[in-house]
């Protein structure tokens, strides 16, 4: 196997950290009929499988958030489908990925949305189920800034408590898996630890931020925190993320890498703008998971893996209006980016353009975008 690169012997990328994985009998492989369909004869590691949170996100705009005690007047109100989950799942579908969603939704009119939605862009909605739970809930306040605060009812997210078998078949039949936390800690451990048994790399969204034992980060192939969830995770208070409101993008918008090759150290980036902090919190998650990505808001995202090169991705500069998406934006698109094989820094790239556009948008599924206008956007840029 001496001509093979790493990413033709084992589907990781260059830079990639990971132990050596079962592959999956080829009967197991499935693909789609059209985007989000897995139905099909196309690689087995193209297919993206989320299980995560569903909810309906309750959005209120005002032109500052409320203090304790303290009624304000806002100014508009939207009901948008959203959670974390089904956020990922939107979001690589639009950049093209086939995509199965797994979770719970109630028997009620929000889950019926959720589902139209889901499934109008292309996701396989055969494993989000009805639950006797209400569907679950997000209460989203937007302030003049374009910064939020939410609240989030669990309900039909609150019943999914361990994995079943159609969840075991989805995961078996894809290459990678995107976790969250919006679900009981039981099943995303449980699913974590089945996915890597079976060669599926596997993406956690450490949020909502909460510490987590080293048994689960050590299943975990990328880890994807903010900067504040990287701080309660090393056993810090939560620096907040800086970034966010308008003029530079919020969390998860880097921008392209400049032409020079990466140094280690700075990446892709010059990695000025990074603090020591942000590269020690990186160093210290890495040794806990196979890979890091801590977003850092305006001042982009960095990466480590063992053996690799440190990444830093500068941050993209736009008028930021709501940043409610922009983190599941980034995850959904990054994840499309490693089961294509695109190299880590052109994958983060994507998925920074795709957070970029995101907060110039209002809401979290209204405002993902296509595959064709993050290319869009990414081409403006070089020109």
């Amino acid at each position: 196997m001496s001509g093979e690169t790493p990413s033709e012997r084992s589907g990781r990328l260059p830079g990639w950290v990971g132990g050596d994985r079962a592959e999956p009998s080829a009967e197991r492989a499935r693909s789609r009929a059209r985007p989000g369909e897995l139905s099909g004869e196309t690689p087995r590691r193209t297919g993206i499988a989320v299980l995560g949170s569903a909810n309906m996100d309750l959005v209120v705009t005002t032109e500052r958030a409320p203090e304790r005690g303290e009624t304000v007047t806002g100014q508009t109100f939207r009901t948008i489908p959203g959670g974390k989950g089904a956020n990922q799942a939107l979001a690589a579908a639009r950049a093209g990925g086939s995509v199965r969603f797994l979770g719970a939704v109630g028997d009620d009119e929000f889950g019926r949305q959720i589902r139209t939605v889901l499934g109008g862009d292309g996701v396989d909605t055969g494993g989000l189920i009805s639950a006797d739970e209400p569907t679950g809930t997000a209460h989203i306040v937007v302030d003049g800034d374009g910064d939020n605060s939410i609240v989030v009812v669990p309900g039909a997210n609150g019943t999914v408590t361990a994995l079943t078998d159609a969840h075991r078949t989805a995961i078996e039949s894809v290459g990678t898996l995107l976790l969250q936390l919006e679900l009981p800690l039981s099943v995303v451990a449980e699913a974590a630890a089945f996915a890597r048994s079976v060669g599926v790399r596997t993406v956690l969204t450490p949020a909502p931020a909460v510490p987590l034992p080293d048994e689960l980060l050590g299943e975990i192939d990328l880890l994807v925190p903010n900067e504040h969830e990287a701080a309660i995770l090393t056993g810090g208070h939560g620096a907040g993320a800086r970034g966010g409101g308008r003029g530079r993008v919020a969390a998860h918008a880097p921008a392209p890498p400049p032409a020079p090759a990466p140094t280690p150290g700075t990446g892709a980036g010059t990695g000025d703008d990074v603090t020591d902090d942000s590269w020690s919190l990186a160093r210290q998650l890495a040794k806990r998971s196979r890979a890091v990505t801590v977003t850092l808001g305006s001042r982009g995202a960095i990466h480590l893996a063992e053996g690799a090169a440190p990444v830093h991705v500068p941050a993209f500069a736009v008028d930021a209006v709501d940043s409610t998406a922009a983190g599941d934006t980034f995850v959904g698109v990054l994840a499309v980016g490693l089961a294509e094989d695109l190299p880590i820094d052109d994958a983060l790239r994507r998925a920074s353009a795709a957070a970029a556009i995101s907060v110039q948008r209002f809401g979290a599924s209204s405002s993902m975008p296509t595959r064709a206008e993050i290319d869009s956007f990414l081409l403006d840029r070089t020109r």
